[in-house]
């Protein structure tokens, strides 16, 4: 990045990777000790969409293992469910209660395994923390992959995000999020009952949209 300090116009050039990403940071000239205020808010999205390009760029290189898929063999109408989350304890819990729904479950060690399921398979349902693989919830990979999916595809996909500092059912932070629910670790012994209630939801409102489109020629 290049930086101009206003009080004297001296430029010089900062390697990108010595600046803290999505940070207002403030740093003193070397010419002049002046303060110069450098914004990297602005370059945080694109460095992770590169970062997520690489990934799947190197998953479909010839040297990764198509064999390894989520599923060898799935009866016709059987639901399957992708579970990102790292801790246990939560993780057992969102497990059993997908169970008794009689979800196909497969349970995701890292990002890198997530999305290598996910390009292999679509998921009906994918339960996924924002901090999943110690990353940064703002540029969470996983999440950014069911983002660029093609309408078609994402509007199939039930996305529920398990956060602390959600409040369970926020229909506001799942807009700005993207997904389709959020939840509260707390409160994840009431996912079955949570999730059969947001899933009826979910299938009224696409059997309108599609009636709707239907109606005006679109579908």
């Amino acid at each position: 990045m290049e930086v101009q300090c206003k009080n004297c116009d001296a430029r010089f050039k900062i390697s990108d990777e010595k600046l803290p990403a999505g940070q207002l940071i403030s740093l003193k000239c070397p010419k002049c000790q002046n303060k110069i205020e450098v914004d990297t808010r602005g370059t945080q999205a694109t460095a992770s969409a590169a970062s997520l390009q690489a990934i799947m760029d190197d998953m479909a290189s010839d040297t990764y293992d198509a064999g390894l898929r989520p599923f060898d063999f799935l009866e016709e109408g059987v639901e399957t469910a992708l579970i990102c989350e790292q801790d246990e304890a939560v993780r057992e819990k969102i497990g059993s209660a997908l169970q008794e729904m009689n979800y196909n479950i497969t349970d995701a060690p890292s990002t890198r395994d997530a999305l290598k399921y996910m390009r292999f398979h679509n998921f009906e349902l994918v339960v996924l923390n924002e901090g999943f693989d110690g990353g940064d919830p703002e540029s969470n990979y996983v999440l950014r992959y069911v983002a660029q999916l093609s309408s078609g595809i994402r509007r199939d996909v039930f996305v529920i995000l398990v956060g602390d500092g959600f409040a369970t059912g926020d229909s506001m932070t799942a807009f700005n999020k993207s997904v389709n629910f959020v939840l509260n670790p707390e409160d994840v012994d009431e996912l079955e009952r949570i999730l059969k209630l947001s899933l009826a939801d979910h299938e009224e409102f696409y059997r309108m949209l599609r009636d709707t489109m239907k109606k005006v020629g679109r579908a």
